[in-house]
């Protein structure tokens, strides 16, 4: 996958890829890649991906910032 060889490492990417009974997704950094895979860095942990098992890809933006749940808003 083209696009996936030529990002920055660092970039935030969705790879969709092929397994076994259908596809699933690694969403996270891009942090390494070979001749033949790349690594994403997701929540769970690192994920490598065969390019030749890659559907599509894409940059994304990064995630939201969580707001504190630190209880109700202060009073005016």
């Amino acid at each position: 996958m083209k696009l996936l060889r030529e990002l920055p490492l660092g970039t935030r990417v969705v790879v969709r890829y092929r397994i076994e009974g259908g596809f699933t997704d690694a969403l996270g950094d891009l942090v390494a890649r070979d001749e033949t895979t790349c690594t994403v860095e997701t929540r769970r942990g690192p994920v490598v991906v065969a390019f030749e098992t890659v559907a599509l890809a894409k940059p994304v933006p990064p995630p939201p910032v969580r707001k504190s749940g630190g209880g109700p808003p202060p009073a005016l």
